[in-house]
């Protein structure tokens, strides 16, 4: 589906800037070294846009969504192709060859997500801004694969023709054609028989040594013969199996393995247990890389906001130089009343400054925290738990987190900061866990219930709060949470309930319970664990007021 995605293979006429870490992440681009060279490309694009070099920004950016397409993570290929777009002046057309890879890597990436509809438009796009005719013939082929998933027979038939009569026989181009064409025809009427087109792109595959191809070929054919002939279905499959071992390709192997799972109780009890130890193995590196991916970019967002703090820092020195040599020289005209002025204006200037860097430390660390972490774990929350996700509403937010985010350092000395409640911190925190299939019920929660609660005593009710919620959220399977808080005398009593599994009845705690209860006895308080298993976890926590 995804052609040419290393943007070195088709260079457009541009004065390339010589860039260490883009070389090396070339390097481990063709090394395998996926997650690694995507770091490297990440540096390079930093660095392209301090030189406000658009054309290397967007080549960065279009390598790193082939990484992220390659590794199975198709939201993140999709928005960092769309971020390239911006980066891409379509009117140039030295520049239209990475426009067409940006718009196919979308395309591919919203294909990849059952999205068919979205992803049409998009192969469209690459096919109007395509100059090379070999490349063209690829994009309208992943678009007739699309349509065909999209159920539009005839529109992906006539494409197919269309291509296939502009492709020399005998090339790999057109053994795969060829076979998605019979494929897409045997998808719309069974009665078709596809197999003599199947054998030709076989045969056109084996001849060139065209191991991807022959995969292929093997998987339309077991898949054709599965209803009608399981003996030949099989042999297909254990032919698929040994191409995908010897192309290194974990997807077609599970594939063929699952294959033959279904096929027979003899093939499912041979490969049953390979089958999901590959499919755990590929799930794992995948939710891997995925969050490696965020978190360099994370990363790199965090360490500009720093750069930009220091440069202001480094401004301000210089601002305090030219001040001291004005009262320098103010000195050699008034001695007595220069030298009491100059420093009184010293002392409030130093003092100012201190209190200011302060501020701008204390505020930009909250607003990282809440824009990007808080942001990111609720789209996150968002994603799992919805069926039907709004992917323009979740675009939509990560790019309004992504924009805070590098607007951080700029607003900072603008913004006044305002002291939140702590109730309202502490129910932001709840609420947070809430989802379409979980409600979080919250009652007493008032600012004077806190009033008289040393800091350090709210810092521990927070993280032992934020403790019960994530063990609810990992292990309790609630569909219903209820924190209650109450003053009762000289204490403040919380309670705690959620119809999950409860706890098993076990005389000692784990590590995350036995924190709680020190964090609470540590300011003098009480923690009581109600232990039913399966009827759901009950807590009660008594904290001691000043």
């Amino acid at each position: 589906m995804l052609s040419c995605s290393d943007v070195e293979h088709e260079k457009p006429k541009h004065n390339l800037t010589k860039n260490a870490n883009y070389e090396k992440a070339i390097f481990l681009l063709k090394d395998g070294r996926l997650e690694n060279s995507f770091f490297y490309f990440e540096q390079a694009k930093e660095e392209f846009l301090i030189l406000k070099d658009s054309f290397n920004v967007a080549r960065c950016l279009i390598n790193m969504s082939a990484n992220q397409y390659d590794l199975g993570d198709f939201f993140g290929a999709q928005e960092t192709a769309l971020e390239a777009v911006k980066y891409i002046d379509s009117k140039n057309k030295e520049q239209q060859a990475l426009l067409c890879h940006s718009y196919n890597t979308i395309a591919n990436a919203t294909d990849e997500m059952r999205q068919y509809d979205q992803a049409i438009p998009y192969f469209h796009l690459a096919i109007q801004y395509s100059t090379d005719s070999a490349n063209t013939h690829l994009y309208k082929n992943n678009l007739a694969v699309c349509l065909r998933n999209a159920k539009r027979y005839d529109e992906s038939i006539k494409l197919s023709e269309e291509i296939l009569a502009k492709t020399p026989k005998g090339s790999k181009d057109y053994a795969k054609f060829l076979n998605n064409l019979a494929k897409t025809r045997w998808t719309a009427d069974h009665a078709y028989n596809p197999t003599p087109a199947y054998h030709t792109a076989l045969n056109i595959r084996l001849k060139e040594n065209d191991l991807w191809g022959q995969n292929s070929s093997f998987a339309t054919l077991s898949t054709y013969y599965a209803t009608i002939n399981v003996d030949s279905s099989i042999f297909y499959l254990n032919k698929q199996y040994e191409v995908a071992k010897k192309i290194n390709s974990a997807d077609d192997q599970l594939n063929a393995l699952r294959g033959l799972v279904q096929s027979s109780s003899e093939y499912s009890q041979r490969y049953l247990k390979t089958y999901l130890a590959l499919n755990d193995s590929i799930q794992n590196a995948r939710t891997a890389a995925k969050n490696q991916f965020a978190l360099i970019r994370y990363e790199s967002e965090k360490s500009k906001a720093q750069n930009l703090k220091l440069e202001k820092e480094n401004e301000k020195k210089e601002s305090h130089l030219i001040i001291q040599r004005i009262g320098i020289g103010f000195l050699l005209f008034s001695i007595v009343l220069g030298v009491f002025w100059y420093k009184k204006r010293k002392q409030r200037l130093e003092l100012e400054a201190q209190n200011k860097i302060k501020e701008n430390q204390l505020h930009l660390s909250k607003k990282i925290h809440d824009v990007v972490a808080n942001g990111i774990y609720r789209v996150m929350t968002e994603i799992e738990y919805k069926e039907d996700i709004d992917r323009e509403g979740v675009l939509d937010k990560l790019d309004d987190m992504y924009q805070k985010s590098r607007d951080i350092s700029h607003d900072v000395e603008e913004q006044t900061l305002t002291e939140v409640p702590f109730s309202e911190k502490l129910a932001d925190l709840l609420k947070s866990f809430a989802s379409d299939h979980r409600r979080v019920l919250i009652a007493g929660n008032e600012e004077d219930l806190w009033a008289r609660l040393s800091k350090r005593a709210k810092e521990e009710v927070t993280h032992v709060l934020q403790e019960l919620m994530v063990n609810m959220k990992k292990h309790s399977q609630a569909d219903q949470v209820v924190i209650r808080f109450e003053k009762q005398g000289n204490q403040s009593e919380i309670f705690y309930q959620d119809n999950g599994i409860g706890l098993a009845n076990s005389k000692t705690y784990g590590k995350g319970l036995s924190n709680m209860v020190s964090r609470i006895e540590g300011i003098g308080g009480e923690i009581i664990f109600v232990r039913e298993e399966g009827k759901g976890l009950s807590v009660k926590i008594n904290i001691p007021i000043l």
